[in-house]
């Protein structure tokens, strides 16, 4: 399974994103899916970094995403999102790209009990 994280500008979530990175050793890849205007994110040998631009419509953000991302998903059956990051519009295209792969997904966080499936 493949872990896809959107990294926003709020700085103060991205503890929960280097949480999983981390921890989820099952994920062979993680996907960041990144704010264009974002730097200074710690990243390890497994990710990859995809810029996006958050300005853009909704539609067009999400067409972004996908076009973007369709190439880095290695045809799993699904993947696992992290949307501890962002937007709600940002949320929002991401979950749309995904969904248009197609692929499915599986909302994952970093709790005090580790890693956990919210859905």
């Amino acid at each position: 399974m493949e872990l896809v994280a959107y990294l926003g500008s709020d700085r103060e979530n991205w503890g929960q994103i280097t949480a999983l990175m981390n921890k989820m050793n099952e994920c062979e890849k993680i996907i960041l899916v990144k704010n264009k205007n974002v730097s200074g994110f710690p990243k390890n040998s497994r990710c990859c970094e995809i810029s996006v631009n958050p300005a853009l419509s909704l539609v067009e953000l999400k067409q972004e995403m996908m076009n973007k991302i369709s190439d880095r998903v290695s045809g799993d059956f699904e993947v696992a999102v992290s949307l501890a990051s962002g937007t709600g519009k940002e949320h929002m295209a991401l979950i749309s790209a995904l969904l248009s792969i197609p692929v499915g997904i599986r909302l994952v966080v970093f709790t005090k009990k580790g890693v956990e499936y919210i859905n």
